[in-house]
C-alpha cells in the first residue's frame, strides 16, 4: 500500500474577504476562538492518519510558516511555494513535483471545511479503477424555492439540496496527475475536463454532511456561527444545543468506521436518540446495537463507547454535567 500524504492549497489573495485577507492569508483566518480553517483541515488529515502535508502556499506564506512551522502537534509540514500566482494547476503542479511517485495523495482547496470521511475516501480510491477521485456533494440552492401546481403557488422550501452535484473541492490521486499540455490556470477548468473525457476522472461521495467554502463575509458568519458551541472531535463532532441548570443536549456525528473514546459518566445520566445511521454500543461486557429512531439510555458509572458502522448523527440528553467525562481509553490522539 503506497503512503498517503496531504495536500492544501492555500497560496490564493481571498479578495472577497478583504480587508481581513489584506494581513492574513484566508487559511488563517479562524472559524472560533484561537481555531482556523487550515487547523481544522490539518486536525482532519491527522485524524485520517495522514501524518505528513504538504501546504501549497504563495500570498503572505510566511504568515502560514509560522505558525505552524515544520511539525504540528504530530504532523510534519513541508512547503512549496509559488512565487508568481498561476492558478490551482501550477500549484498542484509543483506540490506534485515535490512528493515521491510511490505516494499517493489527498488534495484540498485551503477554504473548504467539511466532515467527510477521509480514511474512508483513501481506502475506495485505492480500490477504484480510476487514478483521481473528486468529492462531490449535493447543491444547495443559494434561494429558497416556489413549489407550483397550476396556477397557484403550493409551498415554499428554503434553500433545499437540489438534483445537481458539485465539485466540493477534496481530491484523491493516487498516482502523479497527467496534466497533459496544460501548464497554467485552474485545474478545475483544464485538467479535469480533460480526465472526464478520457474516462479518467472518479468521484467520492457522502451525502447529508456539513460542508462550506468559505469565500465571502456572508459564509464567514455562517461558519462562525456553525463553531460557535461545536468541538471537533478525531471522530466527528460535538454541539451543545442547549445548557441549563435542570438539562444539558448536545448533537454528536461520528464519522462510519469511528468510535467514541471508552468512557463513563460519575454523575451524568444521559439518553441518546438516533436521529440517522447505525452501530452499536459497546459495554465492558456487550454490544448494543442500534439504528435511525433508537434510544438509549446510559446511567452514571457505565463505561461505554458508541461505535458507528456508518455515518450517525444523534442527540444526547443528559442531566446538566457538561465537564463529567472519566475516560478509560482513547483510540486517537487528542490535540
Amino acid at each position: 500500500m503506497a503512503r498517503t500524504v496531504g495536500m492544501i492549497l492555500c497560496g490564493g489573495f481571498g479578495k472577497r474577504l478583504k480587508p481581513l485577507t489584506d494581513k492574513i492569508p484566508k487559511p488563517l483566518i479562524e472559524i472560533k476562538k484561537g481555531y482556523t480553517i487550515l487547523d481544522k483541515q490539518l486536525f482532519d488529515f491527522k485524524s485520517a492518519d495522514i501524518n505528513k502535508v504538504y501546504l501549497l502556499t504563495g500570498f503572505l506564506s510566511e504568515k502560514i510558516e509560522e505558525r505552524y512551522g515544520n511539525e504540528y502537534k504530530g504532523l510534519k509540514i513541508e512547503y512549496v511555494k509559488e512565487d508568481e500566482p498561476l492558478g490551482t494547476l501550477n500549484a498542484i503542479r509543483l506540490g506534485m513535483e515535490a512528493i515521491d511517485d510511490d505516494k499517493q495523495c489527498v488534495i484540498r482547496n485551503g477554504d473548504v471545511v467539511a466532515d467527510l470521511n477521509l480514511k474512508k475516501m483513501v481506502r475506495l480510491g485505492e480500490k477504484s479503477n480510476y487514478p483521481l477521485l473528486i468529492f462531490i456533494i449535493k447543491m444547495r440552492s443559494p434561494y429558497g424555492i416556489v413549489e407550483i401546481s397550476g396556477d397557484k403557488i403550493t409551498d415554499f422550501k428554503e434553500k433545499p439540496l437540489l438534483d445537481y452535484y458539485i465539485n466540493a473541492g477534496v481530491y484523491f490521486a493516487k498516482e502523479p496527475i497527467d496534466f497533459g499540455d496544460f501548464e497554467t490556470g485552474d485545474i478545475e477548468k483544464t485538467v479535469f475536463p480533460m480526465m472526464a473525457k478520457e474516462n479518467k476522472l472518479g468521484f467520492y461521495k457522502e451525502d447529508g454532511l456539513f460542508w462550506m467554502a468559505i469565500d465571502t463575509s456572508k459564509e464567514l458568519e455562517e461558519i462562525r456561527k456553525e463553531y460557535k458551541n461545536r468541538t471537533d472531535k478525531p471522530w466527528g463532532y460535538e454541539k451543545i444545543l442547549i445548557n441549563t441548570e435542570k438539562y444539558l443536549t448536545k448533537e454528536l456525528f461520528i464519522k462510519e468506521d469511528y468510535r467514541t473514546s471508552f468512557h463513563y459518566h460519575k454523575k451524568k445520566d444521559e439518553t441518546m436518540y438516533i436521529i440517522k445511521g447505525s452501530g452499536y454500543i459497546q459495554f465492558e461486557d456487550k454490544k448494543e446495537y442500534f439504528s435511525k429512531n433508537d434510544t438509549i439510555r446510559i446511567k452514571p458509572k457505565t463505561p461505554h463507547s458508541i461505535v458507528a458502522m456508518e455515518n450517525t448523527l444523534l442527540q444526547e440528553v443528559s442531566t446538566p454535567h457538561p465537564k463529567d467525562t472519566i475516560r478509560i481509553k482513547d483510540f486517537y490522539e487528542r490535540w
